[in-house]
């Protein structure tokens, strides 16, 4: 199993609207940038992903599973991007906010903390257990 981080922003996307969602989960869509394009291609169904509201709250709020891999994104008319459909799994005891992510040394070589700006980003084994940890999992 792999695991990610997907950022977004709650007024567009919120964890409270992923959760509604239900079982059948849905579509990851919007992706502009080729480096989170190679990411959404790496993904495998039953992948793990943190959820991250981004600018409003900045924190990692819950966590989901990828459920189907990756397909063409059809809001992109330039038919380059693709997207990944994510069901939200559970809501961390605590949200892990960006600034407690940047001051664990244990995180210091993060995607995130490194590179906030990519919307989807790939999370270590090591630092999905850290921030689980730090989320009361």
């Amino acid at each position: 199993m792999a695991y990610w981080l997907f950022k977004s922003e709650p007024a567009t996307w919120s964890w409270e609207q992923q959760v509604a969602a239900g079982e059948a989960g849905t579509h990851w869509n919007g992706v502009r940038n080729h480096g989170a394009k190679l990411h959404l291609q790496a993904m495998k169904v039953g992948d793990r992903g943190f959820f991250y509201h981004s600018n409003e709250g900045k924190a990692v709020v819950g966590i989901v599973s990828v459920v189907r891999p990756y397909y063409p994104d059809d809001s992109d008319p330039t038919g380059r991007f693709g997207m990944v459909n994510v069901k939200a799994v559970e809501a961390l005891a605590k949200p892990v906010t960006l600034q407690a992510i940047k001051v664990e040394p244990r995180l210091a070589a993060m995607v995130l903390v490194n590179n906030s700006r990519l919307s989807v980003q790939p999370v270590s084994e090591e630092e999905w257990g850290i921030v689980c940890g730090m989320g009361g999992l």
